[in-house]
């Protein structure tokens, strides 16, 4: 592995610690929520420093309010009336004591007029120059400097002007990322419509409507480099990250460092110069990532600089062994840097866990998350150093927002965690990873996990051959179908069907002492109904005299009880654990995880909807209208446009018909599984009364989190 330049190929056994400033920073505030706040109160706990949460009325029970020193309500539940407030953010910090702002990542952290706020207030900013945010907060503008900068840009283009030669561009934010107002355009006709949604996106998510497009590469590896800069002119290209696999413009997974520039002779030494000539050029301070978008060649381009810190940060802290946040914390307070930053060493690999269907186009997940439990691994922190340093840090790290018991809504991103593996090479961190992820408890939520899981073991991943196409390339119905199938589920499914029987028998007053489903004589067998992505599961067994019988050949039950549940299969003996909330059940084993919902036994014929109907798929606000009753429409056509959890979502018709009924309006809200339309076959849409309990949605706008 390349070192980076100017520093010595050296394994650090510790981290490298700046010495302290002159007038260090004692109570922050951190302008965030989730994971981006308990990230920053991490590094100010170990440094004695004190700390303040802001809270939404929908985050009053959140992990980040109770680990705060102290804690300030924002009155509302949207980010518009909460945490996009400057105004109430500041008024916090004064009330609370704090002398610095932390904005974290996303919402405010990139506005230039909050933190010139925060300074006119007399508090510390914990991020870069209001005028460095301000230049990099436009793309249009930022584009502009870096390519009289000489870093190598993509060519902006006029929405007025583009013709189909162009084709396809990418719409874009001008003022934010994290893959909200962004829409890839391939038909011209189309255009104008992908520029207002992505305008009303980019207006909700960042407070301004502008956007612009650029060429669109339909493949591409998406490169970055981590920077660090001081007041005093030092600067440093910490080491660059490779973010390539996304779903919508928003990254999924994240490695240190970049597969690409490993094997790319020269690659990067021309990365960090690029990334120095565009910090300095702004005259940059503090954290910040500049972002590129390279091909297999390594020619890259510039797509912006993001003023604050990154999502995908850990996988840079566990290759250097740095707090970055602390380096924030010390360059805000007027600290100096050393001359040049450690090496890298080690590879680390970032996933993001989402509650979320990848197999649904991504639709988003809201609920309670009954237990979650990501296994033993550092919080916050850089995984221990091997012996006397050798190899780097090796282990797991995992940054998350909830516990067993958090409810996960619809007014923000819907992430649960981010799970960072560090290993000596690339291949023990994917495959450190992937056990870890395989083996975690998820209850309560349908989550991207089975996916992660493919990725991380798919060849072309191990190889490095990824790019921003991975999930079309490979099949995202093949990377997002469940882990475990065909009788691998069946014998789960059975272990599930005991362990609840085991548990209506310990709860039963009487008879706790025979096995439920045990006759002395030959008799119907029990019989439980599970459903997995959509997919019955049925399971039928009988305890008797000679043990179990069930249609699984060979299988015996050695004990179980109504969490634990031992089963020999051909001679092969496996515990299955089982937890029950509900009708959910989960089941993990060697496996791997199974997430199961018990069918009940009649159905309720007021669950049931016309045929034809276009249900809500997630809890949200309707936003706008595409037809009203009686107009015609194909299949694939939209109908409703959602917002939810910050992005848009469109509802759209499941076949050619006539629209027979709207039921909502613009402005409505609306909770998951409410109808929102009936369309109707044309020869039928007057008459037809048909029941399904099976109604059919399409979620086709990116939906992304306030992250990126």
């Amino acid at each position: 592995m390349t070192a980076p330049t100017g520093a010595t190929p050296t394994t650090p056994a510790t981290p490298t610690t700046p010495p302290d400033p002159d007038t260090p920073v004692t109570r922050v505030l951190v302008a965030n929520r989730g994971e981006i706040a308990r990230r920053v109160f991490a590094t100010c706990r170990r440094e004695g420093i004190g700390t303040v949460a802001v809270f939404s009325d929908a985050d009053a029970e959140s992990p980040h309010v109770a680990e705060a020193d102290a804690a300030v309500r924002l009155p509302g539940l949207s980010s518009a009336e909460t945490y996009l407030r400057g105004d109430l953010v500041i008024d916090a910090a004064r009330r609370a004591g704090a002398d610095a702002i932390h904005p974290g990542y996303g919402f405010l952290s990139e506005n230039a007029e909050f933190a010139r706020a925060v300074q006119d207030a007399g508090l510390v900013w914990i991020g870069p120059p209001v005028k460095a945010i301000e230049i990099m907060g436009s793309k249009v503008e930022s584009k502009a400097m870096m390519r009289d900068a000489g870093v190598p840009v993509l060519d902006r283009l006029d929405p007025a002007t583009v013709t189909d030669a162009d084709l396809p561009v990418l719409v874009k934010a001008s003022a934010g990322g994290g893959g909200r107002g962004m829409r890839v355009v391939r038909d011209l006709a189309s255009l104008p419509g992908e520029i207002e949604g992505a305008a009303r996106e980019a207006l909700s998510a960042f407070g301004d409507a502008t956007v612009f497009c650029e060429r669109y590469l339909e493949t591409g590896r998406h490169i970055e480099v981590q920077v660090m800069a001081d007041r005093h002119g030092t600067v440093w290209a910490v080491g660059e990250r490779e973010c390539s696999i996304q779903r919508r413009h928003q990254k999924v997974i994240e490695e240190a460092p970049s597969p690409l520039v490993e094997r790319t002779a020269g690659m990067r030494e021309r990365l960090f110069e690029a990334a120095r000539a565009a910090t300095t050029a702004i005259d940059y301070e503090g954290a910040g990532t500049v972002e590129f978008l390279a091909d297999e060649r390594g020619e890259f381009y510039f797509l912006e600089t993001n003023t604050r810190l990154q999502v995908e940060h850990p996988v840079t802290e566990c290759t250097t062994g740095l707090d970055l946040v602390s380096l924030q914390l010390h360059v805000a307070a007027g600290g100096a840097l050393p001359a040049e930053p450690p090496p890298t060493t080690g590879h680390a690999i970032e996933v993001r866990l989402y509650a979320e269907d990848p197999a649904r186009d991504w639709q988003p997940q809201s609920g309670t998350l009954h237990e979650v439990d990501l296994g033993p691994a550092v919080r916050f922190d850089v995984p221990a150093f091997g012996p006397g340093g050798a190899g780097g840090a090796q282990g797991l790290r995992v940054d998350s927002g909830v516990e067993s018991g958090s409810v996960v809504g619809v007014h923000y991103d819907p992430m649960l965690a981010k799970v960072i593996a560090v290993a000596p090479t690339r291949r023990r961190a994917a495959a450190l990873l992937a056990s870890a992820m395989e083996r975690a408890v998820l209850v309560g939520l349908r989550t991207n996990r089975d996916l992660l899981v493919r990725v991380l073991r798919h060849p072309a991943f191990l190889a490095g051959d990824t790019d921003t196409a991975f999930f079309t390339t490979h099949g995202l119905a093949a990377l997002a179908r469940p882990l475990v199938a065909g009788d691998e589920l069946r014998l789960s499914a059975l272990a599930a069907a005991l362990a609840e029987a085991a548990g209506r028998r310990a709860a039963a007053p009487v008879g706790r002492s025979l096995p439920s489903g045990w006759r002395n004589l030959p008799s119907v067998p029990q019989r439980t109904a599970y459903t997995v992505d959509g997919e019955d599961v049925v399971v039928e067994y009988r305890l008797g005299r000679d043990g179990l019988v069930t249609d699984l050949d060979d299988c015996a039950l050695v004990r179980g009880d109504a969490r634990s549940v031992v089963l020999d299969h051909g001679g092969v003996r496996r515990t299955f654990t089982v937890i029950v909330h509900g009708s959910q059940v989960a089941v993990h084993s060697s496996l791997g995880p199974v997430a199961l919902e018990r069918r009940p036994r009649f159905v309720d014929p007021s669950a049931t909807v016309a045929a034809g109907s276009l249900v809500a798929p997630m809890p949200g606000s309707v936003v706008r209208l595409g037809v009203a009753v009686g107009d015609r429409v194909t299949a694939g056509q939209p109908i409703v446009w959602l917002e939810a959890m910050k992005m848009e979502h469109t509802v759209t018709a499941p076949a050619d018909g006539v629209v027979t009924e709207l039921a909502v309006s613009v402005g409505q809200q609306v909770e998951v599984d409410a109808v929102l339309a009936v369309v109707a076959e044309p020869d039928s849409a007057a008459t037809d009364s048909a029941a399904t309990d099976t109604p059919i949605t399409d979620t086709a706008e990116s939906r992304e989190g306030e992250q990126s």
